[in-house]
Order: C-alpha cells, then sequence, then structure tokens
C-alpha cells in the first residue's frame, strides 16, 4: 500500500471509499444494505465513530469519518471485517437472493486467492484513506460522496438516493444519524 494511503494522523478525519470484491453489485436488497446502516450504528455507539458523510452505492461504500479512540485503521479494519461475516451469512440464509450461489463462489473464489483469508473475501482490502485537512477540501468530498448517485445514473438528485448522508444535510436521519460538520449544513 502506497504511503499515501495510510491512517498517518490517528486523530484526522478522512475520506475513505472500499468496494466489494470484482466491485460485485451487492447492495442492491435493503436486507444488505440494513447490515451496513446496523453496522454503523453500532461503531458510533461502542466503538467511537465519527460519522460525517457517507454514501452506500451497489458495490461500495464511501464514509468520512474519525475515530474518537484515535484508532482508524483498527476502526475500519473491524467494521470490515464484522460486515463481511454478516453479510454473508444473510446472504446464505436470504431465501430470496437468486444469485446467492454466484455470490458466494465468487467470494470464495476471491478468497482462496488470498492466503490472509479463511474461506470468503467479501471486501476488496484497500481503503485508500484520504485525510481532510481543510474545509474547502472537505466539502469537496462530501460533495463527491453526495453526488456519485447522480454520476452514477441512480437519480437526478442527490437527495433521492436514501442511502446517503446527502438527505440529513436536509435534516432527514430516517436511515442513519452523521456528526455535526460544523461548518456548513
Amino acid at each position: 500500500m502506497s504511503r499515501n494511503y495510510k491512517f498517518h494522523n490517528k486523530s484526522g478525519l478522512y475520506f475513505v471509499s472500499f468496494a466489494t470484491v470484482n466491485w460485485i453489485d451487492v447492495f442492491t436488497r435493503q436486507i444488505y444494505l440494513k447490515v451496513l446502516a446496523e453496522s454503523i450504528d453500532f461503531c458510533r455507539a461502542k466503538k467511537g465513530l465519527e460519522l460525517y458523510a457517507y454514501c452506500f452505492m451497489p458495490s461500495h461504500v464511501h464514509l468520512i469519518f474519525r475515530s474518537a479512540s484515535l484508532q482508524p485503521s483498527e476502526l475500519l479494519r473491524d467494521f470490515k471485517r464484522h460486515t463481511a461475516k454478516k453479510l454473508i451469512e444473510t446472504i446464505e440464509n436470504n431465501p430470496q437472493e437468486s444469485r446467492k450461489e454466484w455470490l458466494l463462489w465468487m467470494f470464495e473464489r476471491a478468497g482462496k486467492r488470498n492466503a490472509t483469508t479463511s474461506k470468503y473475501q467479501f471486501w476488496q482490502h484497500h481503503n485508500k484513506p484520504i485525510e481532510l485537512w481543510s474545509e474547502k477540501v472537505i466539502k469537496q468530498k462530501i460533495d463527491y460522496i453526495h453526488n456519485n448517485p447522480v454520476e452514477s445514473g441512480f437519480v437526478t438528485n442527490s437527495v433521492d438516493w436514501k442511502y446517503s448522508s446527502a438527505r440529513n444535510f436536509q435534516d432527514d436521519n430516517t436511515v442513519l444519524t452523521i456528526d455535526d460538520i460544523g461548518f456548513f449544513g
């Protein structure tokens, strides 16, 4: 991993993006998105996650966050480990999942290519953390996150994407609660 993509400042505010292996569109069903949202809620309540912006896309996640416990790498590692395990279980137990065998085969295939994985690999390993050091850069990353569903052609207005903090910036906290960034809304 490049030196540019590490958590150097443990108390810093970071933008991260991480994707499923092979960019598989897993987050197309409410049940899988719910796993992500519940895991974020848990990390906010128990692990010191401060969440300032987010967007769940079909194959990847964007976050702007800070670790109150000064362990951003460990926090993200634990989040990804937990969600991978929980999402695999949810896929295995979902009678409505028409792609079940294919999805599990793809995750198992990715796991076999990785010596550190026991069976399945759900997430790609890199997170590409970028420390956000100014109001201008923070706003730029928030705009990028919120416009991702628009640029992908899923919606024409960013607040119409249910799993995005663009809704929170319009005082809609129905999916997740976020922390106040402090300088604009």
